[in-house]
């Protein structure tokens, strides 16, 4: 009797047990593509709600969400976005996931040479890697749908760049890394209408400009832009570029363009066409804390950052060529005053360990000239003026000696002509005697 009590008991907890592996390999799990181990504000992310079967519900810090998709698509992350994610099916939920984002920038720099944030179906992109170090050694990497590949960037003496191609895809993530470190992310999208609005591929932040291009694909000249936010028209222009300035949270929304345009690099007859694009969403952040730069003196910088968290301790400082804004270059310098040696604009920010403060303003620095010019410049200005003054003494003799010749001819002919006079006179007066003698 006890043994079959006892085997009826391991029976049914067996029974449990293999009731409970089942649920745990149904049991949905939440994954974070792409798998970064740290998030930072701006970056563009995907959470994906894998395993279990039915209908998805997702949950933010424990509150349903109206999103049933599989995929949840995050863009230019913030703050906000952090709590913790769960994902239901079947009735049976996931586990918790836990996102973290840091209100700082990666390591290093990642963005388009030229263009937007959207492309053509079948272009690619010049992406430029800007980065303190070393460029070899970093790798690239673009995740398209929830597959990643790896991308080699091409290194010289100038510039870090890669190709950046959707394939077949509607939208991909491009990012570096180079051990623990990383750039930020470049998500591209791809459009297949010929009327396309380019918003632009980093971060729009508040309080800055933004420029969104309403351009064509194969170069058409945009000759009437109308641009709307939301469905609603916000300006109707006759050049191709719309400027929201000082941007606020109002501002974000869901921008399109409408264009007028003429392919008229092919024909100066070409026909007048129209089109619209497709609507591009636009989300203006905060962004991280921003460095400043300030002058000390004509030839000195001071790095401040007012809203950096305490753990921000040391500086970083960069130079940049006036001919080159690809060629950044990071200086020795990790004070917080730098003296100016070369001319170039030069900025700063802060390192707080994970990452850094945003990049400060730019300051311009152009050398003066060498102090040895000034007595050269001042030489040539005295024996300028020494040839000036000898010219006008020279000048002004001559005009006198001039004057003084033509007074003496003056004279001359007043007295000749006074004497022929008197002369004539004479002979006259003698003439008339001579005849009154001869009556």
């Amino acid at each position: 009797m006890m043994d079959m009590r006892f085997q009826l008991t391991l029976s049914v907890l067996l029974a449990l047990i293999r009731e409970d592996n089942g649920q745990s390999q149904n049991k949905p799990t939440v994954s974070l593509l792409p798998r970064f181990p740290d998030v930072f504000v701006g970056d563009d992310i995907t959470l994906i709600c894998k395993g279990g079967s039915g209908t998805i519900k997702w949950f933010i810090n424990e509150v349903q969400q109206s999103h049933q998709d599989s995929s949840m698509v995050l863009t230019a992350v913030t703050s906000k976005n952090r709590g913790r994610y769960e994902c239901e099916r079947g009735n049976l939920k996931s586990d918790k996931f836990k996102l973290t984002v840091l209100e700082l920038e990666p390591h290093a720099q990642l963005f388009p040479s030229i263009g937007g944030a959207v492309m053509s179906k079948g272009d690619g992109r010049n992406l430029v890697l800007q980065v303190d170090d070393d460029p070899n050694g970093w790798a690239c990497f673009v995740l398209r749908g929830e597959n990643g590949f790896r991308i080699q960037p091409a290194v010289n003496e100038k510039r870090t760049v890669i190709f950046a191609e959707l394939k077949e895809e509607n939208r991909a993530t491009f990012w570096c890394k180079k051990g623990t470190q990383r750039s930020n992310a470049v998500t591209l999208k791809m459009t297949e209408l010929r009327v396309m609005l380019e918003p632009p591929a980093l971060p729009a932040l508040l309080g800055e400009s933004v420029a969104l291009r309403c351009v064509v694909w194969g170069g058409g000249k945009v000759e009437n832009a109308v641009f709307f936010k939301d469905t609603k028209q916000i300006a109707n222009k006759t050049e191709d570029t719309y400027i929201i300035t000082s941007a606020t949270q109002d501002q974000t929304g869901k921008y399109s363009c409408r264009a007028t345009y003429r392919y008229s690099h092919i024909s100066p007859d070409a026909s007048q066409q129209k089109g619209d694009s497709d609507a591009q969403e636009l989300k203006f952040i905060g962004g991280p804390p921003a460095a400043t730069v300030d002058s000390t003196s004509t030839t000195s910088l001071r790095c401040s950052c007012n809203g950096c968290p305490a753990d921000c301790t040391s500086y970083r400082w960069y130079r940049t060529p006036f001919d080159d804004s690809f060629a950044r270059k990071s200086l020795s310098v990790n004070g917080r005053y730098i003296d100016m040696d070369k001319e170039g604009m030069y900025s700063c920010r802060m390192d707080c360990g994970k990452g850094f403060s945003r990049f400060s303003n730019v300051y311009r620095y152009k050398a003066a000239e060498p102090t040895y010019v000034l007595p050269i410049m001042a030489a040539i200005l005295m024996v300028l003026g020494v040839l000036i003054v000898v010219l006008v003494v020279l000048k002004c003799r001559k005009r006198g000696e001039s004057s003084v010749q033509t007074t003496e001819r003056d004279k001359d002919k007043r007295t000749g002509g006074v004497y022929e006079h008197i002369q004539l006179t004479d002979q006259a007066d003698k003439d008339k005697g001579e005849g009154q003698g001869r009556v």
